[in-house]
């Protein structure tokens, strides 16, 4: 509760405001976290977080659960994912949802804050293996709001799935609006 009240003085001094609550009836989903273009994106992410009371999780690479971060990555949300030639970073996330009765994941599909071509698919593959939704969160600059959108159950069928990404997202400004890719996604060739 304090981390909430934090949240909502924080947010208020810099004039932020909510554009959708988190859908309270869903234990498991993956969140996205789009546009991703610029390093205050994280912070904006983690107050609204603690502003709606939700227990975040995001992926960081084992490597910075290391000494004196780990426990802070930790509190902060973070979920230590082994990455490496023979590691599966798809299939560690779906094995967390999995085990887990509730667990939010927020993914950014950009997978950088740099311009690019579209969206790695990696938050589409973890959903649909796991059987959980994937929530529309956003970061929209322009109007100076942060929330959540519609809940979208994947099909498999790729191409109609983002084009209902794509609708929702449409409006959405980061703070660098040039650096926001296309809502489609990339192949590895294309990375």
């Amino acid at each position: 509760m304090i981390r909430s009240w934090f949240a909502r003085a924080i947010l208020a001094l810099v004039g932020w405001k909510s554009g959708g609550w988190p859908p309270d009836h869903l234990p498991k989903y993956v969140a996205i976290g789009a546009p991703h273009t610029s390093n205050w994106d994280v912070p904006l992410l983690l107050l609204f977080g603690w502003l709606f009371r939700m227990d975040i999780r995001f992926m960081l690479k084992a490597e910075m659960f290391r000494g004196w971060r780990g426990p802070l990555f930790k509190w902060l949300g973070g979920m230590p994912i082994e990455r490496g030639q023979r590691k599966n970073t798809v299939q560690q996330c779906i094995d967390a949802f999995n085990s887990s009765e509730r667990l939010i994941l927020l993914l950014s599909p950009e997978g950088t804050r740099s311009p690019t071509q579209g969206w790695k698919s990696g938050f589409y593959h973890i959903a649909l293996g796991a059987g959980v939704p994937i929530v529309c969160g956003f970061l929209d600059y322009g109007r100076k709001q942060a929330g959540f959108g519609p809940a979208i159950m994947p099909t498999g069928n790729i191409e109609a799935d983002m084009a209902l990404f794509a609708a929702f997202y449409k409006e959405k400004a980061g703070k660098y609006p040039e650096k926001f890719g296309e809502v489609r996604l990339i192949g590895r060739d294309e990375e």
